[in-house]
């Protein structure tokens, strides 16, 4: 089985508990389509969601998002500078930063920052003869350039881009709060957004997600004519 999931946000339990309920077995694969740090203010724990992530191992295949790439960035900035200058530098406008400093060392932040940027922004797979792409908030067709903020934020086509998708794929994202629990394809399924912290399940589309403390089935939304 192939599954997904996207934007964890520092959401460690949530994370452990989809990672429970897929159960994955030797032959099955997990795509998580970034967004793995930053936010949650319930019970950040990045640290947490590194640890895991290193655990799967081979089982799974991260896709860099936005605020991945955002701390990365700001980990080599913060190391790069004479200690004596950091207390100059803008501090980091999420929580993982200072988080990951209670946890980890220098070395270990810059290992992190390193194995962030090794994310690709854009997998091509295919599942059951359907050919896929996957990214977190923008996809395109494969071999065709694009800045890596493309797949990251998206630009100005990005409303065009979830309407119509990329010609003989379905695209795969995340990157939207779509808030009420669902997984929004367009009216010619070829585009398609997974909410924050669900897990997909690529064979068959069964999404689920752990909200509130309790498992929750995700209803599954269309493009409006």
């Amino acid at each position: 089985m192939h599954y997904i999931i996207t934007d964890i946000h520092n959401d460690s339990w949530r994370f452990m508990k989809l990672l429970e309920k897929m159960d994955l077995k030797e032959d099955d694969h997990l795509y998580l389509l970034g967004d793995l740090f930053d936010r949650c203010m319930d019970h950040p724990d990045p640290a947490g969601v590194y640890f895991q992530v290193l655990k799967l191992g081979k089982k799974c295949t991260v896709i860099r998002g936005n605020h991945d790439h955002w701390l990365a960035n700001y980990i080599f900035r913060y190391y790069g500078m004479d200690e004596r200058d950091r207390a100059l530098l803008q501090p980091y406008p999420y929580n993982s930063f200072h988080l990951l400093q209670e946890r980890l060392t220098e070395v270990d932040l810059k290992e992190l920052a390193e194995y962030i940027l090794s994310w690709p922004v854009q997998v091509e797979i295919e599942v059951d003869g359907q050919p896929y792409l996957l990214a977190h908030a923008c996809t395109a067709e494969p071999g065709k350039w694009k800045l890596d903020n493309y797949y990251l934020m998206g630009d100005l086509w990005y409303k065009v881009f979830l309407h119509e998708g990329v010609h003989g794929y379905i695209s795969v994202c995340g990157h939207q709060n779509m808030g009420n629990g669902s997984i929004w394809k367009n009216k010619k399924k070829t585009s398609i957004c997974v909410t924050a912290a669900a897990a997909l399940r690529m064979e068959d589309w069964d999404a689920f997600a752990w909200k509130r403390r309790k498992l929750s089935t995700y209803k599954q939304t269309e493009e409006k004519q």
